[in-house]
């Protein structure tokens, strides 16, 4: 190891990111520094060659998961990040999940790790402040090393509230955090559940292109619930077991912008009352549960529930498991639109390619007429917030 790290010393670049790894302080300290280094390394190696080895560890599993997989939640300690952790340390395709939140997050990862499952779980909270500053050393715990980034992070809607009136808060916290995951797991995928998401998305796309590590592949928009809720409310329609049926669901993640493709689904045959029923109903069912719970949040055991489906999915997936198609809001030349959900085949490497749709009825293309505006002007939005 002391051979290895005098070998890499020769690399200025190297040197400054030894240098940030082993000190925890700027790498602007390096300037004509390079003696005083060397001198040091004895010191370096006895004190963090077990930290190092667990770094190279969890790096070396990027694109593969063969020696296992980390998943990293953002805003664990939330409404739905705390059932969305449980549901991820239960899976058998995560061997490690790092918890991490502004709060609670220590307690969220000490309780979840009394479940006997064979995911390690640790938690993470923010450096608490000091001057002169440092850097969020608790974000770059949780996300170093990750394969999967799902990020529910951010403040819930309230009755009355749209997805849109989240925006000014819930995007700052997705800026910084997507700005985290470009500087500390790359080529992590990212799963984008704060609202709202058909702007978060285009954010998150914006901080990783200006970082210079942007991958379209690697960016996706969680909209399983809409596709849980068609499939759950047809089935209920019909009479069959939610588990046998498969809705497509394209465009967005917000009002009009979800557009359930019901006449795709086989033996469906209902009264054009009851398919607007079904199509608004799908749309606007977080507001259902927000009334429901009469301002003690929105949608969170079932946004946890899609979260997880959508997690394993890609885990799979990433694990050579062929097959693996589920939709998801994405950059897309389907439409218009620079984004938008459809159907998405995943492989090792995040989304190997952005589906078609299928052919719409003519109720199906008044409702996609009617969305597309909408959403490439919420999508517009997200982007503008970033390069302002």
């Amino acid at each position: 190891l002391h051979y290895c790290i005098l070998l890499l010393l020769n690399e200025r670049k190297t040197t400054k990111a030894i240098h940030k790894v082993f000190y925890n302080t700027p790498t602007t300290t390096l300037e004509n520094t390079d003696n005083k280094q060397t001198m040091l390394l004895p010191r370096i190696i006895t004190s963090t060659a077990q930290k190092t080895a667990t770094e190279i560890s969890r790096r070396s599993f990027s694109n593969t998961t063969a020696q296992g997989a980390k998943v990293a939640v953002l805003g664990a300690a939330g409404g739905i990040g705390q059932p969305l952790s449980m549901l991820c340390k239960l899976s058998d395709e995560v061997d490690e999940l790092s918890c991490y939140d502004i709060v609670g997050t220590p307690g969220v990862a000490a309780d979840l790790s009394h479940i006997p499952s064979k995911a390690k779980t640790s938690g993470s909270l923010p450096f608490p402040g000091s001057w002169p500053p440092r850097s969020n050393d608790g974000l770059a715990e949780a996300l170093t090393g990750a394969d999967v980034v799902v990020i529910p992070a951010g403040v819930p809607r309230k009755p009355g509230m749209t997805r849109d009136d989240l925006f000014n808060t819930n995007a700052s916290i997705v800026q910084t955090l997507v700005e985290g995951c470009a500087e500390f797991c790359p080529e992590a995928v990212l799963a984008i559940i704060s609202n709202p998401v058909n702007s978060t998305v285009p954010i998150a796309a914006e901080v990783l292109k200006k970082k210079g590590v942007y991958d379209k592949t690697k960016l996706c928009g969680v909209t399983t619930l809409d596709v849980c809720r068609a499939n759950t409310f047809v089935a209920n329609s019909i009479g069959k077991d939610p588990s046998e049926v498969d809705v497509t669901v394209i465009g967005g993640h917000a009002g009009i912008t979800i557009l359930p493709l019901f006449s795709q689904v086989p033996g469906m045959n209902v009264s054009d009352e009851e398919l607007d029923a079904l199509t608004v109903r799908t749309q606007f069912g977080g507001d259902e549960v927000v009334k429901a719970k009469a301002g003690a949040g929105s949608a969170t055991l079932s946004m946890a529930y899609a979260g997880y489906l959508f997690t394993e999915n890609v885990l799979k997936a990433m694990k050579g498991e062929e097959g693996i198609v589920q939709c998801a809001y994405v950059e897309s030349d389907l439409t218009e639109a620079q984004y938008f959900a459809s159907p998405c085949k995943f492989g090792k490497n995040g989304v190997e390619e952005v589906m078609g749709f299928g052919e719409l009825s003519p109720y199906e293309k008044q409702w996609f007429d009617k969305m597309l505006p909408d959403l490439k002007k919420q999508i517009q939005k997200g982007v503008d917030f970033v390069n302002k």
